[in-house]
């Protein structure tokens, strides 16, 4: 199986210096807990609900006054869209990551794939395993 039959799409993006407020309300009407960060069609790092809770808002950081670039994770993790959904599996758990976003060959954001999308699709003790190996501490 590869990933996109399995990533959630299209994938929405946020700039840099958006403000972590307007970040939190377009996953908020978005459904999502994580935007890739993008600066002149290249990404630059991802921003998650939990980077926004744990780097900004227990920190005391004013979300209306912070920006996305400084929280986000610079690291991010992707898989080109013809990929096995076993490889994926593989990164994630090798990087101990919860999401992956899926490439086109442009190098562009066209979906992102989740733990939560590998347990709806592949069988229990499958991903069973990644989500304990990506979940062990490192």
């Amino acid at each position: 199986m590869q990933l996109k039959e399995i990533m959630t799409s299209p994938v929405e993006t946020i700039a840099p210096d958006t403000s972590l407020e307007e970040a939190a309300r377009k996953m908020l009407a978005l459904g999502i807990g994580l935007l890739p960060v993008s600066k002149a069609q290249k990404i630059v790092g991802i921003v998650s609900d939990r980077d926004i809770t744990i780097r900004a808002v227990a920190k005391g950081l004013d979300p209306e006054r912070t920006e996305v670039q400084e929280v986000m994770t610079k690291e991010v993790f992707s898989c080109p869209t013809g990929s096995d959904v076993m490889d994926a599996c593989s990164l994630m758990e090798e990087k101990q990551v919860r999401r992956l976003l899926v490439m086109d060959a442009a190098d562009a954001p066209i979906g992102i794939v989740s733990l939560g999308d590998i347990a709806l699709h592949l069988r229990r003790e499958q991903s069973g395993e990644v989500l304990k190996k990506v979940s062990q501490p490192s």
